[in-house]
C-alpha cells in the first residue's frame, strides 16, 4: 500500500496516516531533487553520514547521488530490518536493491520503551515528527542505538555488486529524504512500527500510573514526588564520571562538498571544506588539551579578530592558494600575510602583536623595559641600542632589533630585504633574545 502523505512530498508530520499494515510501509517515488540536499534534519544527515563513511568507493556514491537526484528511485518499501526499491539506469533497465539494518532485540525495545515512558517529552517529539538529540542520547545511555553508524547499512543489489553500488547508494539517499519527514521510518526499520510503538507506550504509561497510585493508596498516602532539597543533597553522593574516551589518532575527516549541481550564489564549496577542516583541527587540539594530564579548566578566550584568525589559519594549513585567498580576504598583500604567518609560527598571537604597528606599550611598561635592558649586561658587554619607538630598540651597527611584548617578554627581529622579520622565540631575558641574531654583541645603551 502506498503512503501518499510522503510519496507526494506532503505536509510534514501527517504522512503516517493511511500507512496500512504496521509491519510495512511503502512510499511512492519522489520527484527529482536537483539543487537541494538529501537531508535537512540532523538525523537525516546522520543517516547520510553512515552511508558515506561505509562506502569504499567514492565514485559509486557520486553515481548514486546522480541517480537519486534524477528521480530514478522507484517506490520505497520499508519494513523491519530492510528497505527495498527498484532503481532504474539510464537505459531504462531496473535493478531491485535492498539495504539491511539490524533490528533491535526485544530486550533493547523494552529498555527504549521504559526510557520513553520516563520522559514524556520524547513521545511528544516523535508524535510531532521530530527526533531531538537528547532522545537519541538517552536511548544510547539505555544501551539502544537508534541511528546507524559506520558499517551498519548492508547493501544487496541485483546488479551483483558485492559492496555499495550506485543503485543501493541512490536508495539510501532517497530514504534520507523520507527520514526528514518522519523519524518513525527509522524505528520501523529497527523493528517496530508506529502503531505498535504507540500502543505499547500507552499501555506502559497506564500501567505505571496505576501501580504508583495503588501503592500510595495502600499506604494511605497521597501521590508522592521528590523534594528538591533531597535531589540537591544527593549530588554529593553521585558516582564519579566515567573515564574519558582515548584521544583519536587524528582529527576527523572533513566533508567533501562536491556536487553535480552548481552551488548557490555566494557559496564557495572549497572555502567551506577548508573551514570545516580547520574547525576539526582546532577541536582536536582542544580535546587533546582537555585530556592531557593535569589539565585544568581555562577561561574562555575572546573571539579572535578576523585578521588575526586568518593568520592562524594560513599558518596551520599552509599552501600558496590558501595564503593568497586569506590575504585578499583580509585586505593584506601576500608578502604581508607571509610575514604575519612567520610571526605566528614564532610565537602565536603575542608574536603577531609585536610585529604590527598597532602595539604601543604604555609609559609604565616602557620604564620597566628600559630598566631591564640596562641590567641585562655588564657595562663592558652591553650592546649599543637605539630606541626606535613603540617598544623597539635597534642594535647599532647590526641588522637586529629587540621588541618588548605586552607580557614583558623580548622578541628578536632581523632585517631581511628591508623589512623587520621575527628571528626567534621570545624570552624574559633581552640578552638571551638578542643572542638569537647577534651573539656576543658589545657596546653601550644610547
Amino acid at each position: 500500500m502506498t503512503d501518499n502523505g510522503h510519496g507526494s512530498g506532503g505536509q510534514r508530520g501527517r504522512g503516517h496516516q493511511g500507512a496500512g499494515d504496521d509491519g510495512e510501509r511503502t512510499f511512492a517515488a519522489l520527484p527529482p531533487a536537483a539543487g537541494r540536499g538529501f537531508a535537512g534534519t540532523w538525523w537525516g544527515r546522520t543517516w547520510v553520514k553512515a552511508l558515506e563513511e561505509t562506502a569504499l568507493d567514492g565514485d559509486q556514491l557520486k553515481k548514486g547521488r546522480r541517480q537519486a537526484r534524477a528521480g530514478s528511485v522507484g517506490a520505497v518499501s520499508v519494513r523491519p530490518g530492510r528497505i527495498t526499491a527498484v532503481v532504474r539506469d539510464r537505459d531504462g533497465t531496473g535493478q531491485r536493491c535492498d539495504v539491511l539494518l539490524q533490528e533491535l532485540s526485544d530486550a533493547e525495545w523494552d529498555r527504549f520503551l521504559d526510557m520513553a515512558v520516563d520522559r514524556a517529552g520524547h513521545i511528544a517529539a516523535l508524535l510531532d515528527r521530530e527526533m531531538p538529540p537528547h532522545l537519541v542520547e538517552d536511548a544510547t545511555s539505555a544501551g539502544v542505538e537508534l541511528l546507524p553508524g559506520i558499517g551498519d547499512l548492508e547493501p544487496e543489489c541485483g546488479c551483483g555488486a558485492w559492496d555499495l553500488c550506485p543503485h543501493t547508494a541512490a536508495l539510501c539517499y532517497q530514504v534520507a529524504r523520507l527520514l526528514d519527514q518522519d523519524p518513525f521510518i527509522l524505528l520501523l526499520m529497527r523493528g517496530r512500527g508506529e502503531r505498535r510503538l504507540l500502543d505499547e507506550l500507552q499501555a506502559r504509561s497506564v500501567a505505571r500510573a496505576a501501580t504508583g497510585a495503588a501503592g500510595d493508596e495502600r499506604r494511605g498516602q497521597p501521590p508522592r514526588g521528590v523534594r528538591a532539597d533531597a535531589v540537591f543533597a544527593a549530588g554529593s553522593s553521585l558516582p564519579p564520571l566515567p573515564v574519558p574516551p582515548p584521544l583519536p589518532d587524528e582529527p576527523g575527516l572533513s566533508p567533501v562538498l562536491d556536487s553535480e549541481v552548481d552551488p548557490g550564489p555566494g557559496i564557495d564549496p572549497d572555502a567551506l571544506e577548508f573551514l570545516a577542516e580547520d574547525a576539526a583541527s582546532r577541536a582536536y587540539r582542544m580535546l587533546a588539551d582537555a585530556l592531557s594530564p593535569g589539565h585544568t579548566r581555562k577561561p574562555l578566550e575572546d573571539e579572535p579578530r578576523v585578521g588575526v584568525d586568518a593568520v592562524r589559519m594560513a599558518a596551520n594549513i599552509p599552501g600558496p592558494v590558501i595564503v593568497e585567498r586569506l590575504a585578499r580576504g583580509t585586505g593584506r598583500q601576500r608578502a604581508d600575510m607571509e610575514l604575519a604567518v612567520r610571526a605566528w609560527r614564532a610565537g602565536g598571537p603575542a608574536a603577531l602583536a609585536v610585529l604590527g604597528d598597532e602595539w604601543s606599550p604604555g609609559e609604565e611598561l616602557l620604564t620597566r623595559a628600559t630598566a631591564v635592558l640596562e641590567g641585562a649586561w655588564e657595562a663592558s658587554d652591553r650592546p649599543r641600542l637605539r630606541s626606535a619607538g613603540g617598544g623597539r630598540w635597534t642594535v647599532v651597527g647590526a641588522e637586529a632589533q629587540l621588541r618588548v611584548g605586552e607580557d614583558g617578554r623580548w622578541w628578536p627581529f632581523a632585517k631581511e630585504k628591508g623589512r623587520w622579520v621575527p628571528a626567534g622565540p621570545a624570552s624574559h631575558d633581552p640578552a638571551a633574545a638578542l643572542s638569537e641574531v647577534v651573539p656576543g654583541a658589545l657596546g653601550e645603551v644610547d
